[in-house]
């Protein structure tokens, strides 16, 4: 942890909507003048997707058939807890993008499924945001998440998050059901050791749980909208949250426990928007003070 240069991270799984939490945090940041150096989690993978491929057909051969994106062995988090923590210490580190798709690949000039070269942060920014998988992984000797100062959890439970990756990967990507559903059984060791883990030491938890059936989420045909979802939102410290003033600006909010909010799934942008903009500016204040 910074207070001169402070970090952020949102942690989730693939499918879990921490993209569209990021979009909240960039609509905060440009409203309030807030300079960020970014992170997309996928360009701390060790592997491009061709090599990742052979090394899954080389795992499989030797009998591990849970090689995934989710575990260590496929990830550089030696160099992603190194950027944390270089960053912390004076604003600097690097990062590069991975190249999903052909959109992607026209806007960063590099062919799908590819890196980018390394870059530099741009030198001035008020603090680091990370999206991905691993914001707050604490594993195999290393500790990402203590050198985060806001570590943000998005958790939909399992079958809407079985549901949103299956919807994303076949409507985005082309992959087939199956071939989806193979990747989710792949993952799962992974999932349980590296992901779910992560969800104890974050500050903050949003997790979206549908009102409606999804039983069998292989085959639903509509992801469930904000309106047929409530949001549990769990603090890990409810010292200094105002609940009093949540609960009045947020029509339909309940406490469910002394450290959980519970509202409709159609508010969870304004919610975001009342507990993370304090949050968001206390960070910078302190930086800047500091400075």
């Amino acid at each position: 942890m910074s207070i001169r240069h402070p970090i952020i991270a949102i942690t989730g799984s693939s499918g879990a909507g921490t993209t569209s939490v990021k979009r909240t945090f960039d609509q905060i940041f440009r409203r309030e003048g807030v300079k960020a150096a970014y992170i997309e989690g996928d360009a701390f993978h060790r592997f491009d997707r061709v090599e990742m491929r052979a090394r899954m057909a080389e795992a499989g051969k030797a009998g591990n058939h849970h090689f995934s994106h989710f575990g260590a062995a496929s990830n550089l988090f030696e160099e992603l807890e190194k950027t944390f923590a270089d960053y912390a210490a004076d604003g600097g580190g690097r990062t590069r993008t991975y190249v999903h798709d052909a959109r992607e690949a026209e806007e960063h000039g590099s062919p799908p499924g590819t890196f980018t070269p390394w870059r530099e942060f741009e030198p001035g920014t008020d603090l680091l945001f990370y999206e991905g998988l691993h914001g707050a992984v604490v594993a195999d000797g290393v500790d990402i998440a203590k050198h985060v100062d806001l570590k943000i959890g998005v958790v939909p439970v399992i079958n809407l998050e079985w549901i949103q990756k299956l919807h994303r990967d076949r409507d985005a990507r082309g992959y087939s059901t199956e071939a989806v559903t193979d990747t989710i059984l792949r993952r799962m060791p992974d999932y349980v050791g590296y992901i779910c883990p992560q969800f104890a030491h974050t500050d903050i938890n949003f997790q979206r749980v549908p009102t409606v059936d999804t039983s069998n989420p292989f085959i639903a045909r509509w992801i469930p909208t904000p309106d047929e979802s409530m949001v549990v939102i769990r603090f890990k410290s409810p010292r200094g949250i105002d609940f009093p003033y949540l609960l009045s600006m947020i029509a339909g909010s309940w406490m469910s426990r002394a450290n959980s909010i519970v509202i409709p799934g159609g508010k969870l942008d304004i919610a975001m928007q009342l507990i993370l903009t304090p949050m968001i500016l206390k960070l910078v204040e302190r930086r800047r003070r500091a400075a």
